[in-house]
């Protein structure tokens, strides 16, 4: 039991709190609860991938990888007197920038920070689940049900949060003659109308993130504002049209707009960790750079920003990895030279790794 116990502790951390990860913690993995799991990713934020495996396995556990540290101890010693930071996460594809955010965002939860939080920016303009020509921004689309989703999950995520805060609106939002959300009404109250009444949603959106940027910066509330392949949001292409059949660019969406907006630098109190992604964009995929995939307008939308590199697995990533899946027994009876094996054909890609040992 002991030897047990002893080369458990090679992969895992019984530290499951990731404010006091650190670099001693690199390359082991740490478990999330079920409460945390639903709390954050109820509506998602774990690829799809990895959540058939954490269904599987029967617990979520995270490799605590050297971006996240290092994103994390940046955020611990920020002046958020200054403007905000922004932290942009660029790699291959399949190298794990969706779990490191995860892990960021996890972390960002235990620091109270008010969590703005998109989980995967392209399936806005790609799986969209309706288009409705907009009501509060002429010339703009809607996505009503998209928003109504979003702020969902932002309440799910901030409920705890925002009960403590206390937060109000700072002024009147008329949404049609007869409905209006009134000064000094609070936050979750404007919420719950948005989720209510989804044809506003959108609407209720640009206001929320109007309003949190004003809360924050006023020094009511911390904020992350996290989003995962932001990459999208520079994009030309989208699967919506207009009424004239045209294609519509994200930055004639309703629902992308105030999410642009809060990505700049114009706000205190709070940090941007956003990732770039070449699946996230349909036109620019040759390469995985952030100035590339952000195209001139979206590069200098964020700049100045930090951009941080996640490779693949190193050696010690790796064997945690595979030792975690031997204690799942996912793998058995593996030998010393199929290890060797099975990291020549993976190349040590987290994707390509979790693609190969899954089940057949």
């Amino acid at each position: 039991k002991d030897e047990q116990a002893a080369q458990a502790c090679l992969f895992r951390t019984l530290e499951n709190n990731p404010v006091n990860h650190n670099t001693d913690h690199i390359a082991r993995l740490y478990t999330v609860s079920k409460d945390i799991q639903q709390q954050l990713f109820q509506y998602g934020g774990l690829p799809r991938l990895f959540m058939k495996q954490v269904i599987t396995f029967q617990e979520c556990a995270i490799l605590i990888r050297q971006p996240a540290i290092e994103v994390m101890s940046y955020l611990s010693q920020t002046d958020y007197t200054r403007p905000v930071n922004k932290y942009v996460l660029y790699g291959k594809f399949g190298v794990g920038k969706s779990i490191i955010l995860s892990h960021i965002l996890h972390y960002a939860s235990l620091q109270n920070y008010l969590l703005v939080h998109i989980y995967w920016g392209a399936r806005w303009f790609k799986d969209m689940k309706e288009v409705a020509t907009s009501v509060l921004s002429p010339g703009c689309m809607d996505l009503p049900i998209d928003a109504g989703m979003w702020l969902k999950q932002f309440k799910i995520q901030n409920l705890k949060l925002l009960s403590q805060l206390d937060l109000k609106v700072t002024k009147d939002y008329s949404w049609n003659q007869r409905e209006i959300t009134s000064q000094s009404t609070p936050i979750l109250e404007l919420i719950d109308f948005g989720i209510n009444r989804m044809k506003y949603a959108c609407g209720v959106v640009d206001a929320l993130i109007r309003e949190i940027k004003l809360a924050s910066t006023a020094g009511k509330c911390k904020t992350m504002v996290m989003i995962d392949g932001f990459n999208s949001f520079t994009s030309n292409h989208t699967r919506i049209f207009d009424d004239n059949k045209m294609i519509i660019p994200p930055k004639k969406v309703s629902l992308a707009i105030p999410f642009w907006d809060i990505t700049k630098d114009d706000w205190c109190n709070g940090a941007i960790v956003l990732s770039v992604d070449e699946k996230a964009n349909k036109e620019r995929r040759e390469s995985y750079l952030p100035r590339y995939l952000l195209g001139k307008e979206g590069f200098e939308h964020l700049d100045p920003f930090v951009p941080i590199l996640v490779e693949d697995y190193n050696a010690t990533e790796f064997d945690s990895m595979i030792e975690y899946y031997k204690d799942r027994k996912w793998i058995r009876n593996i030998t010393p030279s199929g290890q060797r094996e099975l990291e020549l054909i993976t190349n040590k890609n987290p994707l390509v790794l979790m693609d190969h040992c899954k089940f057949l």
